[in-house]
C-alpha cells in the first residue's frame, strides 16, 4: 500500500481523535452523539469561504499570526473533513489516489481540451 494513503488515513484518524476529545460528538451530557451531516458540510463550506474572504483581503490568521488566513482556514477545512471521512469509516486516503489516477483518464481533465474554446475554466 502507499505509504501516503496510510499518512492520510492516520492523519484523519488525528483529525477525528480531536474533535470526539474535543467534545464535537457528543451532547451536553457527555453522551455520543450522531451529527448531521448537511450540518458538518456546511461547515467545512464556512471554512473555505473564510479562506476565501483571507485572500481576497490578503489577512494573516488570527491565531496562528505568521501564516496567512487562507492557508489556516484551508487546513480547517482538511480537519473538518478529515473528521466526518473517518466518522463514516471512508479510506479517504485510498480514494483521493483513486480518484487522482482516474482523472488522468478524463478528456476535460487535458490541457488541450481545457483550453479548447468551449473547454473548462475553473
Amino acid at each position: 500500500m502507499n505509504k501516503n494513503i496510510l499518512g492520510i488515513n492516520g492523519c484523519a484518524k488525528d483529525c477525528h481523535k480531536a474533535a470526539v476529545n474535543g467534545g464535537w460528538w457528543h451532547d451536553a451530557k457527555g453522551r455520543k452523539k450522531d451529527r448531521n451531516v448537511g450540518e458538518l458540510l456546511c461547515l467545512i463550506h464556512s471554512e473555505i469561504s473564510e479562506a476565501m474572504e483571507g485572500e481576497r483581503k490578503g489577512l494573516m490568521d488570527n491565531h496562528l499570526k505568521h501564516k496567512s488566513m487562507m492557508e489556516v482556514e484551508l487546513a480547517d477545512a482538511v480537519i473538518r473533513i478529515f473528521d466526518l471521512a473517518e466518522s463514516k469509516n471512508f479510506n479517504l486516503g485510498e480514494t483521493i489516489y483513486e480518484k487522482l489516477e482516474y482523472n488522468k483518464t478524463r478528456l476535460d481533465h487535458k490541457l488541450e481540451n481545457r483550453i479548447k474554446k468551449g473547454g473548462k475554466k475553473f
